[in-house]
This record gives C-alpha cells, sequence and structure tokens, in this order.
C-alpha cells in the first residue's frame, strides 16, 4: 500500500506539475489538485493502518477518528514540495477503557500509535521514494503534547487556552478523511472557537508582534522569498486570517480555509476594500503561479542572476513581462502594496 501510494501521488502530482508548465492550470486549481492528490492519499493509508492495527490490538469499542489537515493542506493550497500538516483526532465511549484485542491498548495509546504508523507509513522511503513530509506541530500544546487528540481535549484547548497564533492556524482547518459523525463534531468545534468574540485591538497587536518576530528571525532581503519577504504571502495570509477572528462571530460565513475564498468573502461582506481586495488577491495568484514553478524546478533558493534563462523566462512569462528583470521591479512593488494594506489593517 505505501508503494502503491507513492506511484498513484508521483503520477498525479506530474499531472498537476505539467499544466502549470504549460500555462493550462491557474495557481489557484493547481494548488488545489495536489491537495486532493493528498486527499486520496492520507484515506487509503488511515484505512490500511486502521485494518493493520486492529489485526494486532483489536477494536477500541465505538472508537473513532480523523485526519484534520491545517496550513497548505488544509487551505488546498499546496505545492509540489509541501509537507502536510495534520492532526489525529479520535473519539470513544466512556466505557471504552482498552481495545479487545489479544494485545490491549488504552484508548489513547492505541490512537497515538495509529497516528505513529500514519506519520510513518506517509514519511518513510521505499523502493517507490518518499511520500510526504509530515509536521504535526500545530496540535494542542505543540511538539510537547499527545501525538493524537481527544475530541474533548481539542474542544476544551481551542475555546479555551489556544493562543491567537493557533486561532489563525484553525482558520485553514479542514477535515481531510475519517469518521462522518466526528468529522461534523470536529467542525462544530472548529466553528464555535473561530466565532467567540475578540477584541480587535487585541487580535492586531497580537499578529502584529508575531510577524515582527519572523521578520526578525529571518531577515529576508530576497524578493525572491515570496513567503518570507515583507508584503509576502504571509501577510496576505494574515488579513485574511485577521479578518475572520474579528468577524466570524456576526458572520461565520465568513470562514474559509481556502484564502483565495476567504478575501473574496471578507470583499462580498464588506470587511475588505474593493481595490485593496484587487491587490491582495492578484499578488496572492502571482506569487502562487511563481511558487509552483520554483518548487518544481529548483530545490533551493532562486537567484535570478544565477538562474538558467530558460527557467528566468519561465518566470517571466508567467508573470506576463517581457522579462525576468521586468518581473523583479513588478514584484517589488506588489510587495510595497501589500506591506501598505497590512500595517493600514493590522500595524506594524
Amino acid at each position: 500500500a505505501m508503494d502503491m501510494t507513492r506511484v498513484f501521488a508521483r503520477e498525479k502530482n506530474f499531472r498537476v506539475g505539467v499544466r502549470i508548465l504549460s500555462e493550462t492550470i491557474s495557481a489557484e486549481a493547481a494548488g488545489r489538485g495536489f491537495s486532493e492528490v493528498a486527499d486520496c492519499v492520507l484515506a487509503k493509508l488511515l484505512d490500511v493502518i486502521k485494518n493493520d492495527l486492529v489485526a494486532r490490538h483489536g477494536h477500541i469499542k465505538g472508537g473513532t477518528c480523523v485526519i484534520l489537515g491545517l496550513g497548505k493542506l488544509g487551505g488546498h493550497e499546496m505545492t509540489a514540495a509541501s509537507d502536510l500538516d495534520i492532526m489525529l483526532i479520535y473519539d470513544h465511549p466512556e466505557s471504552s477503557e482498552t481495545s479487545d484485542g489479544k494485545s490491549t491498548l488504552s484508548p489513547g495509546q492505541y490512537y497515538s500509535k495509529l497516528t505513529q504508523k500514519l506519520v510513518t507509513a506517509i514519511t518513510a522511503p521505499t523502493a517507490e521514494g518518499r511520500l510526504y513530509e509530515v509536521d504535526m506541530r500545530l496540535r494542542p500544546s505543540g511538539s510537547t503534547g499527545p501525538l493524537a487528540v481527544s475530541q474533548q481535549a481539542f474542544k476544551i484547548y481551542q475555546e479555551k487556552e489556544a493562543w491567537t497564533w493557533e486561532r489563525m492556524a484553525l482558520t485553514r482547518a479542514r477535515v481531510i478523511c475519517g469518521d462522518d459523525t466526528l468529522a461534523n463534531k470536529v467542525n462544530a468545534n472548529i466553528k464555535h472557537a473561530l466565532s467567540v468574540p475578540r477584541d480587535a485591538e487585541t487580535i492586531k497587536a497580537d499578529i502584529s508582534k508575531m510577524r515582527n518576530l519572523m521578520l526578525q528571525e529571518h531577515k529576508t532581503q530576497n524578493i525572491w522569498d515570496l513567503k518570507r519577504m515583507r508584503g509576502g504571502q504571509i501577510e496576505i495570509e494574515f488579513i485574511a486570517q485577521f479578518l475572520e477572528l474579528l468577524h466570524a462571530q456576526t458572520n461565520p460565513e465568513i470562514l474559509n480555509a481556502n484564502t483565495f475564498e476567504s478575501l473574496r468573502q471578507a470583499t462580498a461582506l464588506k470587511f475588505l476594500q474593493t481595490a485593496d481586495a484587487e491587490v491582495l488577491l492578484s499578488t496572492l495568484s502571482l506569487y502562487q503561479r511563481l511558487t509552483h514553478i520554483l518548487r518544481l524546478c529548483l530545490d533551493g533558493p532562486f537567484d535570478a542572476k544565477t538562474a538558467p534563462a530558460h527557467l528566468n523566462a519561465a518566470l517571466a512569462q508567467a508573470a506576463a513581462l517581457p522579462s525576468i528583470e521586468a518581473t523583479e521591479a513588478h514584484l517589488i512593488e506588489l510587495q510595497a502594496q501589500v506591506d501598505r494594506i497590512f500595517t493600514r489593517l493590522i500595524g506594524r
């Protein structure tokens, strides 16, 4: 099953990559394509590993689980090189204290072992290569917390303990696969946690502080660091998440894990000026188009001065500009525009 999922993902992702390079698919659709491949793989491997665990340890009577996707996966915005931000959430009746197999496990142990096996099935190199890298740091309490999270613990943490940055991450969460009844519970928990009344100035201060810390840590001046550069993709995502946290209590329809859709909905609800939305949406689309090409063609950072001429030409063509020099000038202007909108809405 591990080999088959790797062959499947490689072939499907290759097709998406060809369509990106031939410009027959939009950046937004490409992100959705890469993400849907990951969805299929996760659903298949979860079923295989659940069956393996049942053979070894039996069932947790009435126990169910789901995989929650966050980040690029949750937002349907993956690239060819994205890792998977995931969290496994489980539920079970109080009466189910152990599994019913020969080698019994408590529910916490059972679903933690399931999570470990799932991560190994995704990340381990096989004869067909690697599948994805996995990041589980967005689970409650981060790397110090349990690998698998009970539905009740997830609910309480998100409602009472989560920091602003964790709730921002939660705006991009969606259930990928698993039990439908539990999926409905988790989705309801997410919607409730994001709809709690919040003070606008507190949210602005928290986001501004977090963004400043990120800028201090990376200190990038490379305009091709499209994600982290001041005025980069992170700031567009932060604006969308800020508007969701601020207005979800009165307008829950603003909630959408996809950044494009979130910005469109914020504009339709008149929480974002049309002129600002046009800048943010067009810039995000360009950032993602260029990022898709760079992830397909390079393993490391990009430098236009040393890059192959054909790659520079492809980037300029993706930006609908005559040269790489014109593309870089355009990027500088766009980053300045996003910077101004971020500063006006959230502050520095």
